[in-house]
């Protein structure tokens, strides 16, 4: 979900939140560590209780919120291309460049403007490196 590449701060960040109201990271947990939602843990391991089967195709979440900024979780979540455009990480909220999409789900994102920003707020709780 998180590509760690260099780069300018600029390039590889979204400073402004999406949406008026701040993100719940109640709800970005749920979203994270869910099958149903997010997908996050297809790919990603992190340090989520409970959670079992969780994917090693892509880095580790614990201590992404140490790693990275706000504003730079915001654009890993939104469209992860942008910092590596070979990422098979899909855009979260972006339409733009996609192909092979199925009919139902042209023109509309994964996840909606509030869950990116319960998303990032919950990524940014997560500030303990692993042991």
């Amino acid at each position: 979900m998180l590509a760690l590449l260099a780069g300018t701060a600029d390039a590889q960040a979204l400073p402004a939140p999406l949406t008026a109201t701040p993100g719940d990271p109640a709800n970005g947990e749920a979203i994270v560590t869910t099958r149903e939602r997010g997908l996050c843990i297809l790919c990603h391991a992190g340090p989520f209780e409970g959670v079992d089967f969780m994917g090693d195709l892509a880095p580790d979440l614990t201590g992404v919120g140490a790693r990275l900024t706000v504003p730079e979780l915001r654009q890993q979540i939104v469209d992860s291309r942008v910092a590596n455009p070979a990422t098979i990480m899909p855009p979260y909220h972006s339409t733009d460049g996609l192909t092979r999409v199925g009919a139902a789900w042209e023109g509309t994102t994964i996840l909606t403007a509030q869950e990116v920003e319960d998303v990032v707020a919950y990524l940014a709780t997560l500030t303990e490196e692993p042991e």
